[in-house]
C-alpha cells in the first residue's frame, strides 16, 4: 500500500499538474493584488471615494496602493523561486536518476513547406494540418 502511494505521488504528470496548479494560485493572488491595489482604487477614484496610507498617491480621493502591488509582485518572485529550489530541482534529479527527462527543453520540430505549420516532428512525414508529406 506504501509502495503505491509513492508510485501514486512520484508520477511525473502529479508532479507536473501541483507545480502548474502552485504557479497558478501564486499568479492568482499577484492578479488580485494587482486588481485591488491599482485597478479598484482607479474605478473608486471616478466616482470619489475615501483614501489611506503607505507608498502610492491619491487620485480625486481614491488611493492607489502602490506599495501593495509590490509586495505582492515580490512575494510571487520569492514563491516561484522557493518552489523551483523545493520542488522542480528535486525531482528533476530524482528522475534524472530513473533516466527520464522531466522540465526539459521541447523537442524538435520542423516546418510544413506547404501550409508553414511550425510545429510538427521531426520523424513526421505527414502534415498533421495539411496532410501533405513532409521530407
Amino acid at each position: 500500500m506504501i509502495k503505491g502511494f509513492k508510485n501514486f505521488l512520484l508520477q511525473g504528470d502529479l508532479i507536473v499538474i501541483a507545480v502548474g496548479l502552485v504557479v497558478a494560485l501564486a499568479f492568482s493572488t499577484l492578479i488580485k493584488a494587482f486588481t485591488d491595489s491599482i485597478v479598484t482604487p482607479l474605478v473608486n477614484a471616478v466616482e470619489g471615494s475615501g483614501a489611506s496610507s503607505g507608498l502610492g498617491w491619491t487620485v480625486n480621493g481614491q488611493r492607489i496602493d502602490l506599495g501593495g502591488f509590490i509586495s505582492a509582485v515580490v512575494y510571487f518572485l520569492i514563491f516561484m523561486v522557493v518552489i523551483y529550489f523545493a520542488l522542480v530541482v528535486p525531482y528533476r534529479v530524482f528522475m534524472a536518476r530513473k533516466g527520464t527527462t522531466v522540465f526539459g527543453p521541447p523537442a524538435d520540430t520542423k516546418t510544413c513547406p506547404l501550409c508553414l505549420s511550425a510545429d510538427l516532428p521531426v520523424a513526421a512525414t505527414k502534415c498533421r494540418h495539411c496532410a501533405s508529406d513532409v521530407a
